[in-house]
């Protein structure tokens, strides 16, 4: 790409060469995929989780925290007679928590599946592989396993799923069963160093995904990290930017935690590459009950994705991240 590491960690906006860089990412987009950002929507359908991970609040350590399920039935009615018209997709997201897997999302994706035409995108943590099949059979799409860091040690300090070897070889296991899988990582991490950080991002590019995103660590309350400060936004978009112009042909995600952090740091994602957005379109009432970060979240809205899009001026997509991914885009490892 023409950026040694030693170039990434020194751009800024000072000289110009941050501005540069994320212009080549937009560009790098734009010649895949024109100006258009993917909508969907995200459904927390559980907030039991059997991980314990530092830097999540819905770890289960957190006795504080109230736990729900929500109903299959009734998300059901939501998403097929109530959705925002300019969603396209949906995401169903929960902790790791096998039996909403069984009693929540297989007969939610199932309806889904038999009465939209969404994409179905599903971000449930690391699962078996039967797990996996029956909810590709059922009916999704797009699978989100995100890695967070690329160390095997720093995994083991922040207290990830497994060993990053597992969640590797799941990743794989998906990927080669059919899935369109997506990962990730997070700037910022406590321990995290500038070479964690670059191998973490090389690492996503030897696997077979269809997307990658990156967010800026946010300090959950009642976790280990409470008292961490939170990841920086630049070095969080230059990593969005790097990632686009690693592989153009990826979905890449402005993320809700860049607004936390930074108040233009969502629309700035769309300058620096990213393609895909999401409404959180979780009832209201169990909202603040899922804490990736922290009860006070930046709830995206329709309209405040809407309007973060066309600031960045870049246009919704008429057409779902399935249907985009069905026309046969490369999967393969970044060369």
């Amino acid at each position: 790409m023409g950026e040694t590491r030693q170039d990434f960690y020194r751009l800024n906006n000072a000289d110009g060469t941050q501005q540069a860089f994320h212009a080549r990412a937009a560009a790098a987009r734009d010649a895949v995929f024109g100006r258009r950002v993917f909508v969907r929507g995200v459904v927390e359908v559980s907030n039991y989780c059997r991980q314990n991970c530092h830097y999540c609040a819905m770890r289960r350590d957190n006795r504080q925290l109230a736990r729900y399920r929500l109903a299959a039935d009734e998300l059901a009615d939501l998403i097929i007679h109530h959705r925002p018209a300019s969603m396209t997709d949906i995401d169903i997201q929960a902790g790791e928590d096998p039996v909403a897997v069984r009693e929540v999302v297989l007969p939610l994706v199932r309806e889904l599946h038999r009465h939209t035409d969404l994409g179905i995108t599903l971000c449930l943590g690391t699962l078996t592989p039967p797990e996996y099949d029956e909810l590709r059979e059922a009916g999704g799409h797009y699978y989100v396993l995100k890695i967070e860091t690329g160390e095997a040690q720093h995994y083991r300090f922040i207290e990830a799923p497994g060993t990053l070897a597992e969640r590797v070889e799941a990743i794989r296991y998906l990927a080669s069963t059919g899935w369109k899988v997506s990962s990730g990582l997070i700037v910022g991490l406590p321990g995290q160093t500038a070479e964690i950080l670059t191998q973490s991002l090389q690492l996503l590019t030897t696997l077979p995904l269809a997307g990658g995103s990156v967010s800026p660590f946010v300090a959950g309350e009642q976790t280990p990290f409470v008292n961490a400060p939170n990841g920086c936004i630049e070095q969080t978009l230059n990593c969005v930017a790097w990632m686009r112009l690693a592989a153009p042909h990826w979905l890449i995600p402005a993320v809700s935690a860049m607004k936390l952090v930074s108040e233009n740091g969502y629309v700035r994602a769309f300058q620096a590459g990213a393609n895909l957005a999401t409404i959180n379109f979780t009832p209201r009432n169990v909202r603040a009950d899922y804490p990736i970060y922290k009860r006070d979240r930046v709830i995206m809205d329709e309209e405040r994705v809407l309007s973060a899009i066309e600031q960045a001026g870049c246009q919704p997509s008429r057409i779902s991240v399935a249907e985009h991914l069905r026309n046969g885009i490369s999967t393969a490892p970044v060369s």
